[in-house]
């Protein structure tokens, strides 16, 4: 399966479209600027969409998930079977992606990329299964070449879904128990960091545990480093089929001019990678929040990104995202629907 498609062009939000929205602003019956970022979402948001007042009506979330041989260090406070019970929680509307999704009238699908304890027959779960799980990238590659062609193929999928359905905003979750590590190792590959730096504690690791998941992560890059100068290759050998799909669905967002509003660190170190595939990704990313996985501020600072919300949330799945969805669907409402200084008979600013 050919990868071409990942350096195929990407959309470019419509300037002249922001230039209306912007100048429309003006008009509104507040002080310049007195709004804040919610003029700039309304205006971003309007370049996105090409159109001078957007929407945010059709919200598709898709969560993908997979498990991680990398668990087999003890990198993880709970047992791989969690990802499989997770999926059928997520499907049955009892996780917490389920609940906000279903609250904000977002559609939301869930993908298995593989996990290692079958979840069993699920009508509603979406099949993509590449492997039980990946290679423990402390010994080997996490995923081979036509695994990772997969993962990345099973994200451009889910967007092309997305896109049929008519979404005007896409937001990738994840699930899959040692992600974080994978997450870690991939960024501190791709940024040059130290392990010690960017592991975090995960699902609930102590500070052994985290002292032990930033020793699982130096091996790892000790293994692949001389290999991680190219981001494909890093993400390879050090991520996880999430991951990489939900890279390869930021790549195909970004070509079709499909915003993605970004959840916490696992979402933000599948974007890096993305970015450095395809640096133009970054002008379709939206950052929701940020996360208290303590590797995510060095993420968000290296891809120039200022979350909308700071909740101490680390959970996970797109549940960050689609908290911050109201605050997109606000700005969408004050941009459309204040009156002008005319309409209003409002006497504006004097110059």
């Amino acid at each position: 399966m050919s990868l071409d498609w990942l350096h195929g062009p990407c959309a470019v939000p419509d300037a002249a479209t922001a230039a209306r929205a912007a100048a429309r602003q003006g008009r509104l019956t507040k002080p310049p600027g007195s709004l804040g970022r919610l003029e700039a979402l309304a205006v971003q948001l309007a370049a996105w969409q090409g159109h001078d007042q957007p929407t945010l009506e059709c919200v598709q979330v898709c969560v993908f998930a997979g498990d991680h041989g990398v668990v087999a260090q003890g990198v993880s406070a709970f047992p791989q079977a969690v990802t499989a019970q997770m999926l059928r929680n997520f499907v049955s509307g009892g996780a917490a992606v389920s609940v906000l999704a279903r609250q904000l009238g977002a559609h939301l699908e869930v993908v298995n990329l593989g996990t290692a304890v079958d979840p069993g027959p699920l009508p509603e779960l979406i099949d993509a299964r590449i492997a039980p799980m990946t290679t423990d990238f402390t010994i080997a590659p996490a995923m081979t070449t036509a695994q990772l062609n997969a993962a990345l193929s099973a994200g451009r999928d889910a967007v092309a879904r997305a896109r049929n359905a008519g979404a005007q905003l896409f937001i990738g979750g994840e699930m899959g128990i040692g992600n974080t590590t994978a997450a870690a190792a991939l960024a501190c590959a791709l940024l040059g960091e130290a392990p010690q730096q960017l592991a975090g504690p995960g699902t609930g690791l102590d500070a052994s545990g985290v002292r032990r998941k930033a020793a699982v992560i130096a091996q790892a890059l000790s293994l692949h480093e001389a290999h991680c100068g190219e981001p494909l290759e890093a993400l390879r050998r050090l991520g996880g089929f999430e991951i990489a799909a939900l890279t390869g669905a930021a790549i195909a967002c970004a070509q079709a001019g499909l915003p993605l509003l970004v959840d916490g660190f696992i979402v933000s170190a599948a974007m890096l990678a993305a970015c450095r595939i395809q640096p133009a990704v970054r002008d379709w990313l939206l950052f929701g929040h940020r996360s208290a996985e303590p590797g995510h501020d060095r993420v968000l600072q290296a891809l120039d990104a200022a979350p909308l919300l700071a909740l101490d949330m680390r959970l996970g799945e797109g549940s960050g995202a689609l908290t911050a969805l109201p605050l997109l669907r606000l700005a969408c409402a004050l941009h459309g629907e204040m009156a002008t200084f005319s309409e209003a008979g409002v006497a504006g600013s004097q110059p």
